[in-house]
């Protein structure tokens, strides 16, 4: 195998962080209340960033919250561009149990289409859970990954999904992480069978507590237009910290 090509699918399998902005709240930033928590939308305005890079628009057709509470991020195609969806919320949390209720299938994704669950300082200072199959058709759907992803720091898995709802969880301790997901929405499995999947991590890169971000993104790979052209949303019933 020539090193062009080993690099090229190391890159795939790791993923693509890219560069975006850390904690801090822009002037004039577009504010949402969601799940009963501040978060910024983010806006690139004319330019391209991190994560693919993407344009990210702060537009209400790319982010808003339904009258009944619930998040929806859309990647949209306008004015001839794709524009992508991050929110972050205006405070950190630090060590806790961060837990997403989604009501949208991430196995569903456009293999271009990144979704991504994650806690975020730098680049070297980041959880995260992402579905995605990083631009090939049956690749895996999902992974949970410690920055800098390397091996030892992720675990990709298919989600095998019966349904819509799924629950998702970081649970951030100053030693371990524990990640899950699980079928529907719950808060720990009743069965065996409730268990999509579940990793502790104990290495060496956990991050330390000292002003990270929870961040929900959507996002397009290496910044490639969507494989059907279609414009992509997904739906966040709320989110809890404990």
């Amino acid at each position: 195998m020539s090193k062009i090509l080993l690099i090229s699918l190391l890159f795939i399998f790791q993923g693509c962080p890219g560069k975006e902005p850390g904690g801090i709240i822009p002037e004039g930033a577009r504010i949402i209340r969601f799940s009963g928590y501040d978060w910024i939308v983010s806006s690139t305005g004319d330019r391209k960033g991190g994560p693919g890079p993407n344009y990210f628009s702060d537009s209400e057709d790319n982010v808003w919250v339904d009258g009944e509470g619930k998040l929806h991020l859309k990647i949209t195609f306008r004015d001839g561009r794709w524009n992508c969806a991050r929110v972050e919320m205006a405070k950190s949390y630090g060590y806790n149990r961060y837990v997403f209720f989604v009501s949208s299938r991430p196995d569903n994704l456009d293999r271009q289409v990144v979704w991504g669950l994650y806690t975020y300082r730098n680049d070297d200072e980041e959880i995260d859970i992402e579905f995605s199959r990083w631009g090939i058709d049956n690749n895996q759907e999902a992974q949970y990954v410690i920055q800098p992803s390397q091996p030892g720091n992720r675990v990709r898995f298919r989600m095998n999904l019966e349904g819509n709802y799924t629950t998702h969880i970081i649970d951030w301790k100053k030693k371990r992480i524990d990640f899950a997901s699980y079928h529907g929405h719950r808060l720990k499995p009743d069965k065996e069978t409730d268990i999509i999947a579940r990793w502790r991590y104990t290495g060496n890169d956990i991050p330390p507590d000292r002003d990270e971000r929870l961040k929900i993104n959507l996002w397009l790979f290496r910044g490639t237009p969507p494989s059907d052209g279609r414009e992509t949303e997904v739906i966040i019933n709320r989110v809890e910290i404990h």
